[in-house]
């Protein structure tokens, strides 16, 4: 368990400076008991005190960090059961399965290196090759190691139960920190002295949460902290109250044992229902999700969804305020404006860019709320448009002075235009309306 609030406050030094950005030193006590903020935020505290709060202002989950450069990947560092009370930190690793012994081993891992999109001004991409020794042959394990490691930088999961397999993997791949698959109970003892021996995290597989538990112990007892936990259920319902479990002990009652980022396996053959399977996983907890499948109409859906799981909840998702140019535009383009709302902006600029007409959007920064939520909050007014016209260099881009204002706030017409001296075009009240409007007034 850890400190209470009060016993944090006794080693604080009572300033109520308030720097730290908490009223009290007491508040920022309490919120430090509960994993809401860090304490290198007080700029007075001592060393006897840092040293006497570390295991208070360490985060519930530890961070741990599989593979290198720009591909290493960083997990754990969660201090929120729900979602809204905060945010969760680091999006779910997506691994995705090669057998040692598939035919074309290159070719499975140049289609998981395939899996990347861009979707709504976002990069998604897999993030994890889960090396499987299907064959129970260390050398064949070693020779498919050396061929996946050749077509990608990507982190590396090594899964094998036979520890000689392993070692073998290992002699190809011990540079790039694989994650390593699992310590259990008959070999923990063995796979915590490679892991250690590798500086490579260590999967621990449990039979259950309390025999997970122990085990944990055990190792972290033996000198090793880099762990990633797998309660070895697989039954969906199951996996789900394993997740949630280990998320609450660890947070909430500050259950050292389960302190570490978690890994769940699909198990569905059909790859729509290991989409949904993936997806509830990813929700619920989930580091990694080991996934079967490499189709792409599987993954976008899981992607976007993840994004959203790892959204900041009190930050709206926001495009760069600006003019935005949608194909060869010149000074004759038409300008469309609209708010840098993320979900807003990219629908405009999909009916924008189906019109064939090159285009100006120009996004004003409403702090990324939609049209109708920023008017009303006198954050979308003739004020702002006019200041966002100006800072964009509209004027110095196109010839005419006309800009398209979205119908939803047509009310504003007659201040715009004398604000900012431009012929304002009221156009259509949903997106999905631009192409006929741009054909009756711009082709």
């Amino acid at each position: 368990m850890g400190l209470t609030g009060l016993e944090i406050f006794k080693h604080l030094p009572k300033t109520n400076c308030k720097e730290c950005g908490f009223p009290t030193c007491l508040a920022f006590a309490m919120a430090l008991a509960n994993g809401k903020t860090t304490l290198d935020l007080c700029p007075y505290v001592s060393d006897e005190a840092k040293e006497a709060l570390a295991s208070a202002s360490a985060p519930p989950i530890r961070m741990v960090k599989v593979g290198v450069g720009e591909n290493e990947l960083e997990m754990g560092d969660e201090t929120e059961i729900f979602r809204h009370d905060k945010r969760f930190n680091h999006l779910t690793a997506i691994a995705i399965i090669v057998n040692d012994n598939e035919e074309d081993i290159e070719a499975k891992v140049e289609a998981i290196n395939a899996l990347e999109y861009e979707h709504v001004g976002q990069h998604y991409e897999s993030n994890m090759v889960a090396l499987i020794n299907a064959s129970g042959d260390a050398a064949t394990f070693k020779s498919a190691a050396e061929k996946a490691s050749a077509k990608t930088k990507k982190a590396f999961l090594l899964i094998s139960d036979d520890t000689a397999a392993i070692e073998a993997a290992l002699e190809v791949l011990a540079a790039q920190k694989p994650l390593l698959y699992a310590a259990n109970k008959d070999n923990y003892e063995k796979m915590t002295e490679i892991a250690k021996a590798n500086s490579c995290p260590l999967v621990v597989k449990g039979e259950d949460l309390n025999s997970l538990a122990e085990l944990v112990e055990k190792i972290v007892a033996l000198g090793h902290n880099d762990l990633v936990l797998d309660p070895g259920s697989r039954d969906t319902g199951k996996v789900l109250v394993d997740m949630t479990q280990i998320r609450r002990q660890a947070v909430k009652n500050k259950f050292r044992p389960f302190g570490f980022p978690t890994i769940t396996f699909t198990s569905k053959d059909d790859p729509q229902e290991e989409l949904l399977q993936a997806g509830t996983y990813l929700a619920k907890y989930a580091s990694i999700v080991v996934m079967k499948t490499a189709k792409r109409e599987i993954h976008l859906p899981l992607m976007s969804w993840r994004a959203n799981v790892y959204t900041d909840p009190q930050k709206p998702v926001a495009v760069e305020a600006g003019a935005h140019e949608v194909g060869e535009v010149d000074e004759n383009s038409p300008v469309y404006c609209t708010t840098n709302f993320s979900l807003t902006y990219f629908l405009v600029e999909g009916e924008v860019d189906s019109t064939r007409i090159p285009s100006y959007i120009l996004s004003v920064d409403t702090g990324g709320i939609s049209v109708l939520t920023a008017y009303a909050d006198n954050k979308f007014t003739a004020e702002t448009i006019t200041k966002a016209i100006k800072d964009s260099g509209l004027e110095d881009k196109v010839k005419h002075r006309k800009i398209v204002l979205p119908g939803g706030v047509a009310v504003l017409k007659g201040k715009l235009e004398e604000e900012s001296g431009w012929d304002v075009l009221v156009g259509p009240r949903e997106s999905a309306d631009i192409p006929k409007y741009a054909k009756e007034h711009f082709a």
